[in-house]
């Protein structure tokens, strides 16, 4: 059967990349806004704001926000509309943005409602750094897979990181700046009945070609579309069980994914991370072959960041994917370390 897992087994070249150090770069000279994405550079965090970030650290919130999508949520069901209301709920209490975009499309079992749920931190900002997940589950006969890491843990990470970086995020907000934070919280994700072209990815493949055709801004001049304002894609999947090791897919983040490298490595000699083996692998791993919700936009010439673990968890797509599959302390470097990568993608204050 034809999955989103396709060709893991791809050939990987090692590659070790050089270490981050704490220095502030020099700022360079902007291009305009849809190539301001080409020469942005990270921050570089010192270890006092590596120490800060991980004081914000707050698992009794994230075991909160993620009990409510610790259920089946087939699109279409009860437990799929409220949790969309608690991802929605969750994140207008913070004061962000929220677009429900809902669509309809026609699925092997019938015509479907999905909606996608956008959270922006300053929809005013021309630039968006994206994070993404997808929070439907899959169809199962006996209504029982939760999906755990398939994706309730990358939506509660989302929801937890705004919570605790929400100083941070507001003090950023305040600055006008043209980047700013995005999340996209997908529907449709898992396919209906055998995973095709058709049948999955229905959120993604809805809102990338929604934006390709929604000319930016509305007096367009040079051809940019809503698409050009996402600077990089940061797609999570699968993500909480303690066996997971990530790589580098793609070539043109490879800077952005050596920063994760580089994090996970001092957060650990700093002693802030718990006692686990490394997750970010000094490693290339280009074109694997994982078809998910980054490949619409992908196709589009969006920067894509995969964090899906490699191989995938031994939990995949089977009823044991529940709370039980899940390793806290694995989550609690996780979320850290995404902090860090937020604070040094938009230069946040911590």
């Amino acid at each position: 059967m034809l999955e989103k897992w396709l060709c893991v087994a791809a050939l990987y070249t090692l590659a070790t990349f050089g270490s981050i150090s704490g220095e502030k770069p020099e700022k360079r000279s902007r291009a305009l806004w849809y190539k301001a994405r080409e020469e942005h550079e990270g921050l570089g965090l010192n270890d006092n704001e590596l120490i800060a970030l991980s004081r914000m650290d707050n698992m009794n919130h994230f075991k909160a926000v993620l009990d409510p999508i610790m259920v089946p949520r087939v699109v279409g069901t009860e437990n799929h509309a409220k949790v969309r209301k608690h991802l929605v709920d969750t994140m207008q209490a913070l004061g962000w943005t929220i677009e429900e975009d809902a669509f309809d499309n026609n699925t092997p079992i019938g015509r479907k409602t999905f909606t996608n749920v956008i959270a922006t931190l300053d929809p005013n900002a021309t630039r968006r750094l994206i994070l993404a997940c997808h929070y439907d589950s899959k169809i199962d006969d006996n209504n029982e897979f939760i999906g755990a890491t398939d994706s309730a843990v990358p939506c509660a990470m989302l929801l937890n990181l705004a919570e605790v970086m929400r100083t941070s995020l507001d003090n950023h907000r305040q600055t006008q700046s043209d980047l700013t934070l995005q999340f996209l919280f997908f529907d449709g994700e898992e396919a209906f009945r055998s995973w095709s072209k058709t049948d999955s990815l229905y959120g993604a493949r809805n809102l990338a070609a929604k934006l390709q055709s929604s000319p930016y801004p509305e007096t367009n001049v040079v051809g940019t579309n809503e698409l050009h304002r996402m600077d990089i894609f940061v797609l999570l999947d699968l993500l909480g069980t303690r066996d997971c090791q990530f790589f580098s897919y793609f070539p043109n983040t490879e800077s952005w994914y050596a920063r994760l490298v580089s994090y996970e490595q001092r957060l650990n000699d700093l002693g802030l991370l718990n006692k686990r083996p490394f997750m970010f692998k000094q490693r290339q791993m280009h074109n694997p072959g994982i078809e998910d919700d980054h490949i619409p936009f992908l196709e589009r010439n969006v920067p894509v960041l995969h964090l899906i673990p490699v191989p995938f968890p031994s939990v995949w797509h089977k009823n044991s994917d529940k709370a039980s599959a899940l390793d806290y302390p694995t989550i609690k470097n996780l979320n850290i370390i995404m902090r860090a990568f937020v604070a040094d993608y938009l230069h946040l204050v911590v």
